[in-house]
């Protein structure tokens, strides 16, 4: 083949359509990644359909125009076709007429698409993903559709707590996705899950979130469809990890920043979720009536509850009397990457919650009452037997609440009251 034969065929659009006396035979071009593209001709001239391929255009120029004045002469007899066979035709002719479509068009489109596919099961199924994918869409960066969608369940009356996750979640993965939302593909989320540093049931919040972010954005038709779906799950264990020693929490404690330090303090003494310290407020603690009330918009599950405040709370706390506002002032991602850098500086392994693992772990081995743990953590009865149960001996137990600061000078003393 010269090299004007070569761009001729570069530059032909497809398909090529070859007439004769009325007669219009196609041709159409082949790409594929693992071939050189070739070339295709439907031919009738047996009474049934056959696809004959050829590699030079011109070869299946030459052909297409003979069978183009083979039909115009009437050579090609289709009375040679069976019963059944005239019928079939007849019946894809009345079904092509509306899309004015011929039927060796669509015979060699579907003979194409069961090529790729293998097999004619999915050909609709591929269709409708194709038009669901490539369906108009408004251009809409992820940044404002996130914005949108915090005013809107804001408006709509959503807790300023599930705010304030949706917005922590959502705004980290926007910082990512600097694009329109209907150009954010499962593969491209599924890069972003894979490169993070999150536990499982963290994964699964973000997934979550980001579900409903995208259900919110095809609605409005900023993306055709849900990239999420086909992005991985994970197994949340039910269970608790294994709690921290008395011995990692005192190493905690010492390498807390002083800011950080009554957050540690209030998981570790007080079982509150970190998303509750962060929502706490120095008002909700009252040192003199030796209680924490933690409102229904700030716990986890929406249901007001009085935690105890223990000697070794206490003596953590009152360095810190007189203060106001957040006990938590920076942001959430502030207060994720302090919980890593402590654990790192303590020479731990930061588990998420787990200083809350160990109070409840430590109370039920004092206490051997799970009704009144559960009633301080804000959870069941039996989800604090069965989660807590044996996890911490006694003598473990109390050397958890011995757990105090290296200068008593600095904490005053207020009226006795013991772990239990």
């Amino acid at each position: 083949m010269t090299t004007k034969q070569r761009e001729e065929q570069r530059q032909a659009r497809f398909p090529l359509i070859v007439k004769r006396a009325g007669t219009s035979v196609r041709i159409y071009r082949v790409v594929r990644p693992d071939s050189p593209p070739y070339y295709q001709v439907a031919d009738y001239s047996t009474g049934k359909r056959r696809l004959r391929s050829f590699t030079d255009l011109a070869d299946a120029k030459t052909a297409a125009l003979e069978i183009a004045e083979r039909t115009s002469r009437g050579e090609i007899d289709v009375l040679r076709m069976t019963p059944a066979d005239r019928a079939s035709f007849v019946r894809a002719c009345e079904l092509l007429r509306p899309t004015r479509t011929a039927i060796e068009v669509a015979a060699s489109a579907f003979a194409q698409a069961f090529e790729i596919l293998g097999s004619d099961d999915h050909v609709v199924d591929a269709a409708r993903f194709y038009a669901a994918r490539h369906k108009q869409t408004q251009a809409k960066p992820v940044s404002a559709a996130v914005d949108e969608l915090l005013s809107v369940k804001e408006a709509r009356g959503a807790s300023p707590r599930y705010l304030q996750d949706l917005r922590f979640r959502l705004g980290r993965f926007a910082q990512s996705f600097a694009m329109n939302c209907a150009d954010v593909s499962t593969a491209k989320l599924q890069a972003w899950f894979d490169g993070q540093t999150l536990a499982p049931q963290s994964y699964k919040n973000f997934r979550t979130a980001m579900h409903t972010f995208f259900e919110f954005a095809v609605a409005r038709g900023y993306a055709g469809d849900n990239p999420v779906e086909g992005v991985e799950r994970v197994k949340v264990r039910t269970a608790p990890a294994p709690p921290y020693t008395a011995l990692e929490l005192a190493k905690l404690l010492a390498a807390a920043r002083p800011e950080f330090v009554p957050c540690v303090a209030l998981s570790a003494f007080a079982g509150l979720r970190s998303a509750e310290v962060e929502r706490l407020e120095w008002t909700d603690i009252d040192l003199a009536g030796r209680c924490i009330v933690i409102g229904a918009t700030k716990a986890k599950t929406a249901s007001r509850r009085i935690v105890p405040i223990h000697d070794a709370l206490a003596a953590w706390l009152v360095p810190y009397a007189g203060q106001t506002g957040l006990v938590w002032k920076g942001t959430h991602d502030a207060f994720y990457d302090r919980q890593q850098s402590t654990a790192k500086t303590a020479g731990v392994r930061w588990k998420p919650n787990g200083l809350r693992h160990g109070y409840a772990s430590a109370r039920f081995a004092l206490t051997g009452d799970a009704g009144r743990v559960a009633g301080e953590l804000g959870n069941s009865a039996a989800v604090v037997h069965r989660h807590y149960r044996e996890l911490m001996k006694s003598t473990e137990a109390q050397r958890w609440f011995a757990v105090r600061p290296e200068a008593p000078a600095n904490v005053a003393t207020l009226p006795a009251a013991n772990a239990h």
